[in-house]
């Protein structure tokens, strides 16, 4: 098989395993999200998940349930990336206290679910994971107790009795949420955005510092200032969008809405700047999903 032949075929095979897992990836993510209490490093935790579970396919003699699979590796994922980056944890991962009401099924279930659902992303780092990772799986992604005991290894009254305490402790960070509006975007992102929306590529281009790395989500990777060119040549081509600085999980993002009129962002792009030069653009376009629960901070709009 020649060179091309064989890129071609893992192209391919790439594409079919992209296309088994789609109707499974947004759920992915909301509980990366959760987990990680990021919108991005959510989606982070979901292509390495993905990753993990293309390169492991070839060692498997059958393949297993898809979605529980999938999920327990998203859930060690996760708690990798907490290990690596989260000082706040506060307790060991292995620990969860057993001694508490037995109330995984009880009748304030249904409420403790919509708020779940409701509240912000950033509110589940604030919870020890155990107790993170059984609110999220019940009353966010309706996993039952059984199911939620198999993938944490833990026994049914643990499952319970960590539903109910980050029940509890999930009320308490949403009764004290900050609701305070959007900060003001800084000078260089308001530049960039101004510049986007004027189609003004020269001016975009300029922007870029001569190592620029791009990351579009989900569909390629471009390092150097001449190909990363290439991307706004691509956007150039479309009208589907409009940019407005925001902010998203304490960052600044740039929010992008399908049409200016709608209520909501359909997806948004992280753009990093070092010394007024641009080094990083990373762009959620081709995983929109990731868009729909953000609790973006927008500025006033223009009526």
């Amino acid at each position: 098989m020649s060179d091309e032949a064989l890129v071609a075929r893992l192209h391919e095979a790439r594409r079919e395993f992209l296309a088994l897992v789609e109707a499974i990836r947004p759920d992915l993510h909301r509980y990366c999200a959760r987990m990680t209490g990021s919108i991005a490093e959510g989606e982070d935790v979901v292509q390495e998940t993905l990753a993990r579970a293309y390169y492991a396919l070839p060692e498997l003699t059958e393949l297993p349930a898809l979605r529980p699979w999938l999920f327990q590796i998203a859930h060690n994922r996760a708690l990798d990336h907490l290990r690596r980056y989260d000082r706040r944890m506060a307790e060991p991962l292995e620990v969860v206290d057993e001694r508490l009401p037995d109330d995984g099924d009880d009748p304030e279930g249904a409420l403790a679910r919509a708020q779940a659902v409701r509240a912000a992303v950033s509110h589940f780092l604030e919870l020890p994971p155990i107790q993170r990772s059984s609110v999220i799986l019940k009353d966010v992604l309706g996993h039952s107790l059984e199911e939620i005991g198999a993938l944490l290894s833990r026994s049914l009254p643990a499952v319970k009795a960590a539903l109910h305490r980050g029940r509890l402790g999930l009320r308490a960070q949403s009764a004290t949420a900050d609701e305070a509006p959007a900060p003001p975007a800084t000078p260089a992102l308001a530049r960039y955005a101004a510049l986007f929306n004027a189609r003004d590529w020269d001016g975009v281009r300029a922007l870029l510092a001569d190592d620029v790395k791009l990351d579009l989500i989900s569909r390629a990777q471009r390092a150097g200032k001449a190909l990363v060119s290439d991307y706004f040549t691509n956007y150039a081509k479309v009208t589907d969008w409009h940019l407005m600085p925001a902010w998203l999980d304490g960052r600044e993002v740039l929010a992008v809405f399908r049409d200016p009129r709608d209520a909501r962002p359909g997806y948004f792009v992280e753009v990093t700047f070092v010394e007024g030069l641009i080094v990083a653009i990373r762009d959620f376009r081709y995983v929109p999903y990731a868009a729909r629960e953000a609790a973006f901070r927008l500025p006033p709009r223009s009526p």
